[in-house]
């Protein structure tokens, strides 16, 4: 195993945060791809567990452990370096890598923020306590973010679109696992 990393399992709760992009420097720190727009858990997890990359040299097997000296906002992109990484090649050996984090370790969500990863999954019933589906992504589209809801009718299965704005989105009961919406089936 390159050095730097240990073997270890991942987390029950173990969330893909983003994927190692380069190297960066001279120093073994490396540049990732976010695979958020905020990536305070990468900033906020000092345990990053990695996959190899699907394509290319291995430069481990199974799932790595790599303990994160610093990771900080450059330019807008997301540069790090862990304890143990001090050149080029073998932050470089570790190009295409998936990053994973417990979710655990998140910041804590401020009141009406959500982690769209929490969302998945939630059952989403409009004012009148009909079932439009449940919530099976998220979208960005720049100005907000819209809820992708599957609805399955019998053999069919339909796919509602939601703005996540207050003017449709009434409340998001996670104790209940569900999001009340101001949205009829037909629209």
């Amino acid at each position: 195993m390159l050095a730097g990393l240990e073997p270890a399992e991942l987390p029950a709760d173990a969330v893909e945060v983003g994927r190692i992009a380069d190297a960066w420097g001279v120093q073994g720190w490396f540049k990732v791809i976010s695979h958020s727009a905020q990536p305070e858990a990468l900033f906020s997890s000092k345990r990053w567990y990695l996959l190899p990359t699907e394509r290319g040299p291995k430069p481990f097997d199974g799932v790595a452990l790599m303990a994160i000296r610093e990771a900080k906002d450059h330019s807008g992109a997301v540069v790090a370096r862990c304890h143990d990484i001090t050149d080029r090649d073998a932050a470089q050996a570790l190009k295409g890598s998936r990053i994973f984090v417990a979710r655990s370790s998140f910041p804590t969500a401020a009141a009406d923020e959500f982690y769209w990863v929490d969302l998945i999954g939630l059952a989403v019933v409009n004012r009148e306590a009909v079932d439009l589906g449940t919530v099976r992504d998220l979208v960005s589209t720049g100005p907000q973010t819209v809820l992708v809801i599957e609805q399955t009718q019998g053999d069919a299965v339909r796919e509602i679109l939601i703005p996540f704005v207050s003017v449709y989105v009434d409340d998001v009961d996670m104790a209940q696992r569900q999001i009340r919406v101001d949205w009829q089936p037909d629209y």
